[in-house]
């Protein structure tokens, strides 16, 4: 009696710990010297981590200690800030000092120190759009919308560098979007998907938002809940930089030698039925952010990431060609200021499909749309079919994925699309190489 008593002690401690985790540890941004870690709880406790080199001396660093709390969602990121260039890292996370113990692994991984040394290292990153987790008591009564998430596990499997998630990563329904309780709560659901636990904590994630992530369905600026959802938005995921203060969601980074350009099309964008040819769709500061930031910058391939597509010229839903005059200034901006390999990667049409807009005396613009993860298909219309550059056999309606793997010489990059059903078997595959997407002025 005395040895079970003395087991249920030692016991009960144990899963009390791993019982406070609600979701996570999620692994955020990489750069040379910091890596950012994400975990949320299910109440008040002490949250830290501890890390160390793969293959290093075992040398253990830990991170600051702090206290999970109700105004954050007890949601916890803290900075790993004892790293070095091109190593990867285990880590483990303490709650109320004690070890919590996963079924997989927990590691991360800091950018190559390749610049003036090697060429820069090939590095590959999954891509997907349109989750929707089913929750039957406030979901639509009929059919789930949602369609499992054995897809998650596939894409861990293909062992990416990082996730692009690019927008509708959440489904804001009726309950949700008039009260912060209901925001938060939507993304807990999300957040918690055991399938996608493994691939929280040793992938690293960057995210943009769509309408869904931002209110009801197709919402703008209008929206008056749109300060509580972008403050969810960042607590929720970990990119490494916000341009606007207490203003959408734009951000950049870098992976390796590629930048990418995290657009947000929905804190700006007037409402779509406003009569007015020259509304915003990114708004002014924002667009001449996204300018200067890709005039300045010497990537081989400069990646546009943003909810809605942008080189379809037929103007349906909400794809950028509802809003003419502000597509027009931006491909023109684009093209008067010698910018070379600009690609788009967008979601929200419920279909992945790989468009190219050839120009006349400049290199071609592609857009490739990733959707959906999770959520209900949808198919193009006959008149996108028709009018729309779809590159021949690139049409996918069913669940899927892509993932993008960048490689070569730093004077010859190519990538390489690879878009996966959710079984993670080879629906279709694309190369574009670095060099045909220069500029005739660069």
């Amino acid at each position: 009696m005395k040895r079970l008593l003395l087991l249920s002690l030692f016991i009960s401690p144990f899963f009390a710990a791993i019982g406070q985790v609600k979701s996570g540890p999620m692994v955020g941004y990489s750069t040379m010297r910091e890596v950012l870690l994400w975990v949320q709880t299910e109440k008040a406790v002490e949250v830290y981590f501890k890390y160390h080199e793969i293959g290093g001396d075992k040398i253990s660093f830990t991170t600051e200690k702090v206290m999970s709390s109700k105004a954050d969602a007890f949601i916890v990121k803290l900075i790993a800030d004892e790293v070095l260039p091109s190593k990867k890292y285990t880590y483990e996370l303490f709650v109320d000092g004690k070890e919590i113990e996963f079924s997989h692994p927990l590691a991360f991984q800091t950018q190559s120190l390749w610049q003036y040394r090697t060429d820069p290292p090939e590095f590959k990153f999954a891509v997907g759009s349109c989750t929707y987790t089913n929750e039957e008591r406030f979901d639509r009564p009929g059919r789930p919308y949602g369609g499992g998430n054995s897809i998650f596990t596939s894409i861990y499997n293909d062992k990416p560098d990082f996730m692009l998630w690019t927008g509708d990563n959440i489904y804001l329904r009726e309950p949700d979007w008039n009260s912060r309780t209901g925001i938060f709560h939507r993304y807990a659901e999300f957040k918690k998907i055991p399938e996608l636990q493994p691939l929280w904590a040793n992938t690293h994630h960057y995210a943009i938002l769509d309408d869904h992530d931002f209110g009801p369905n197709d919402s703008d600026r209008s929206f008056w809940n749109k300060d509580i959802t972008l403050d969810a938005f960042k607590k929720n995921w970990a990119n490494p930089n916000y341009i606007f203060e207490d203003e959408a969601t734009t951000g950049t980074f870098f992976w390796q030698d590629c930048q990418f350009f995290l657009m947000d099309d929905r804190y700006f964008r007037a409402p779509n039925n406003l009569k007015d040819e020259s509304k915003d769709y990114y708004g002014k500061k924002q667009e001449d952010w996204l300018i200067d930031a890709l005039a300045s910058s010497n990537a081989p391939f400069k990646f546009i990431v943003t909810g809605g597509q942008i080189i379809n010229p037929v103007a349906v839903f909400e794809n950028m060609s509802t809003f003419p005059e502000a597509r027009k200034r931006l491909l023109r901006r684009i093209e008067e200021n010698d910018i070379s390999g600009v690609l788009f990667i967008t979601g929200d049409r419920h279909s992945t499909v790989l468009q190219k807009l050839d120009r006349e005396g400049n290199y071609p613009l592609y857009d490739v749309t990733i959707s959906p993860l999770t959520s209900g298909v949808a198919t193009p219309t006959d008149e996108e079919m028709k009018s729309s550059p779809i590159i021949a056999g690139t049409l996918v309606k069913e669940n899927n994925y892509a993932i993008m793997e960048v490689s070569g010489k730093r004077t010859d990059r190519n990538l390489k699309i690879d878009v996966m059903n959710k079984e993670g078997n080879l629906l279709w595959t694309y190369n574009i190489k670095a060099n045909d997407l220069r500029s005739m002025g660069d």
